[in-house]
């Protein structure tokens, strides 16, 4: 009698396994779909040509590995992108599609990346809505399609944020070695690392001041930053060379109105920024008014953690300009996870803004065109031979030409021949470009081209110059006036064709010329 009973128990019963096998389809195909989504809106200019960086990526990244870090004191860039990428390369090439999809993978993997932050944070809800901001938001669609660092770097500093949380907020120790790998890669990866580093280091001196018992808070903030500290140490000799020898000449010092401005092109626009701060800022704000509790704990290191790194990366830049939209790729982890908490917790303004900036944010594109060096470069191959010359008075232009051009050309720019077409070298180039003259570098040069040779003048386009205001762009703009007026001046070269006159804000006029004559 009792057996039917029992056996009918287990019949009702669902097995353990049964009910794991439920969860990771309820799991697994909505992820799975917002998986699918985001890899369509990121591939929708896949195969846009190299810009200027991505020029350079390619020609760091095509060295070999043991050249790789001594090749970036000319750079100014930490290592482990190239590194990862001259892995990627060997496998599949360097095509725009095959390098673009590094790209894509990172941003891919940001998806399950935020859900899993979001749930271990806050919660199911919460990890949904994190995961969704994460499948759409516009600086992954541009940056999933470009052959730079910056998916890795949002990739990075989410995990970095969350690992931080669970374990100066959640008191989980498990999670200190992922804090510490997370960012000892982001150092590794961009600078801003830096900038990121010493807003955690503040967060978690926060969390043990504010602690009823600091003894064990001290003892793994000093493992885990003193390991963080260990791991760079080897990359500091280079880096303080970096920052004596090169910089970033090309940018200005950024206003307040700027910061304002590429914060919220963060999110596509001010229309998108205004909905994800005024319902997601609800929802923050209805956590923070709460006196205690470890959702507000880690609301606040999140927030400590977004607008630390923004104001010492802003600060910084008013001493040595550094400022661009893409650096802010190291604060868009833990800003996917603040817009995210803070729309599951504003109820249904949280899900109405959800759905409003899907809708602004689904058709966004990438840039269809970022520069036409590749149609420049490919029609000029049809009559350039090996030994000609190409001229650019942009200088950092010199990798993407090279990149699209048949082999066997010489390079040369205002600062004089290019022996490594692969790299820029920055090495105190403003003072350089400041002291070169045509008479000095430009004649010697084309003195030295044999008669019948070819020579290709690839000038940048100059639509708005207000555009052009930073130091070295103005510099640029000067110098590449200067040697166009003595080129088309030297009655030794006669005009074949101009290739292209392209506009746009890295857009590029390409003349060609043949030398007629030596003397």
């Amino acid at each position: 009698m009792s057996a039917q009973p029992a056996l009918a128990s287990r019949r009702l019963t669902p097995s353990l396994s049964a009910v794991r096998a439920s969860g990771m389809v309820r799991v697994g195909l909505p992820l799975a779909g917002l998986v699918a989504l985001t890899l369509f809106l990121r591939t929708r200019e896949f195969d846009a040509g190299f810009w200027i960086d991505e020029g350079l990526s390619v020609g760091i990244a095509s060295h070999s590995l043991a050249d790789i870090p001594g090749v970036l004191r000319q750079d100014g860039s930490p290592p482990l992108y190239y590194l990862l990428l001259h892995g990627w390369i060997a496998l599949v090439g360097t095509g725009e599609g095959a390098t673009h999809a590094l790209s894509l993978i990172f941003a891919a993997l940001t998806v399950p990346a935020a859900l899993w932050a979001g749930r271990t944070l806050f919660g199911v809800r919460a990890g949904w809505t994190c995961a969704a901001v994460a499948a759409l938001v516009p600086f992954l669609t541009s940056y999933a399609q470009e052959t730079r660092m910056y998916t890795l770097m949002v990739a990075l500093s989410l995990v970095a944020a969350t690992a931080l949380a669970h374990t100066f907020v959640h008191r989980r120790r498990g999670y200190l070695p992922v804090f510490v790998a997370t960012l000892t890669a982001m150092l590794y990866t961009h600078n801003w690392g830096l900038f990121f580093a010493v807003a955690a280091f503040t967060a978690t001196a926060v969390c043990v001041w504010r602690s009823d018992d600091r003894r064990p808070l001290v003892r793994d903030g000093a493992i885990a930053f003193g390991a963080v500290g260990l791991l760079f140490a080897p990359w500091l000799p280079t880096l303080l060379f970096q920052i004596r020898h090169t910089g970033a000449p090309w940018a200005t010092r950024p206003s307040l109105q700027d910061a304002l401005t590429d914060l919220a092109a963060l999110a596509g626009g001010e229309g998108p920024s205004i909905a994800v701060f005024l319902a997601g800022g609800a929802g923050l704000a209805a956590i923070i008014g709460r006196r205690a509790g470890v959702e507000r704990s880690t609301a606040l290191v999140l927030l400590g953690l977004f607008g630390g790194t923004v104001a010492l990366a802003w600060l910084s830049s008013q001493a040595s300009p550094a400022w661009t939209l893409r650096y802010l790729a190291a604060i868009v982890g833990p800003l996917i996870l603040l817009a995210g908490l803070g729309l599951a917790r504003a109820g249904r303004l949280g899900l109405v803004a959800l759905a409003l900036v899907a809708a602004l944010w689904i058709p966004f594109h990438a840039p269809e065109r970022k520069s036409n060096v590749r149609e420049v470069a490919e029609t000029a191959s049809r009559t350039l031979l090996p030994g000609d010359l190409v001229i650019s008075t942009h200088p950092e232009q010199v990798p993407v030409i090279a990149h699209y051009s048949r082999a066997g050309l010489g390079y040369a720019t205002p600062l004089g021949s290019v022996p490594d077409t692969g790299v820029m070298d920055w090495r105190d180039a403003l003072e350089r470009l400041r002291a070169t003259r045509p008479s000095g570098t430009l004649t010697p040069l084309l003195d030295r081209l044999p008669a019948g040779r070819r020579l290709l003048l690839v000038r940048p386009f100059v639509g708005n110059r207000g555009a052009w205001k930073a130091p070295w762009t103005r510099l640029v703009r000067l110098r590449s006036g200067q040697w166009g007026r003595a080129i088309a001046n030297d009655d030794r070269f006669e005009l074949v064709t101009t290739i292209s006159a392209g506009a746009g804000p890295r857009g590029v006029r390409a003349v060609l010329y043949t030398k007629v004559r030596n003397g």
